[in-house]
């Protein structure tokens, strides 16, 4: 069972929101989301390889979908509704969930996505990204995790960062088990994922996007992608960390249209 630190209420028929974080991440991270939606009882998760789960691993996709799946039925029933958040890597298993069907014990009514791939199309791409997230995998198996990350926040999608928060990031996410991390960045690779978008729109449930406006490369994907999305100002990549209030004025905005 992987960890999780569920806010609920009493209420069979409110929405839960089910927050997943992102590569490096723990549930922590959703903290001052979860302050301003204090009304919306939730649920978090650490993803298998990841804070108070460091020692639980997943072979794949749906495997990490199963382990969710198992662990959201300790505390909700199958048919209570819940709204799916998730950031970065936590979006690409979301989607993947919910496109591939692996969530069908659950009663998803919104999946709501921040900042994460819909896929690569051709064999080409994919072979470049294994290739590329496998030397990231050695790195943090064989090599200090501080010196990882250094590196590994210079990264483009992180351009954003200015130098205190890039050194508040690596301080931040040093607590974390090399090993563990290499080995979900390889079970979950975005090489190792299908090219979700269409079978997102064909799945029957509502799927919003959620991006900052100084996240070139994934505000051009939400634009191209034809579903709902929101652009927030004074945001990159990490729209939850850092435009916190804005976010969750969104989520609660799709709350409210259920």
């Amino acid at each position: 069972m992987l960890f999780s630190h569920p806010t609920l209420s009493d209420s069979q028929s409110k929405p839960i929101v089910v927050y997943l974080h992102g590569l490096l991440g723990c549930g922590k991270d959703w903290h001052q989301v979860r302050q301003q939606l204090s009304d919306f009882p939730s649920i978090t998760i650490d993803l298998p390889g990841h804070g108070m789960s460091a020692l639980r691993s997943c072979f794949n996709f749906e495997d990490c979908c199963d382990q969710i799946s198992d662990t959201l039925l300790t505390h909700v029933s199958p048919e209570q509704p819940i709204v799916l958040v998730g950031y970065s890597l936590g979006g690409r298993i979301a989607m993947s969930g919910v496109a591939n069907h692996y969530f069908s014990s659950l009663n998803i009514q919104r999946l709501i996505v921040e900042g994460g791939n819909f896929g690569l199309q051709t064999e080409q791409d994919k072979k470049a990204r294994w290739d590329n997230d496998h030397r990231w995998a050695e790195r943090f198996r064989n090599e200090p995790i501080e010196q990882v990350l250094a590196d590994w926040y210079l990264q483009r999608v992180f351009s954003s960062l200015n130098h205190e928060q890039r050194q508040n990031l690596i301080l931040k996410r040093s607590a974390n088990l090399g090993t563990s991390v290499a080995s979900v960045l390889e079970a979950t690779s975005l090489a190792r994922q299908d090219y979700l978008l269409e079978r997102l729109k064909c799945s029957g449930l509502t799927t919003h996007y959620i991006c900052g406006e100084k996240d070139n490369k994934f505000s051009q994907l939400a634009e191209q992608s034809g579903l709902s999305f929101s652009q927030v100002a004074q945001a990159g990549h990490n729209v939850h960390i850092e435009q916190p209030q804005a976010f969750a004025e969104i989520i609660k905005a799709q709350l409210n249209t259920l």
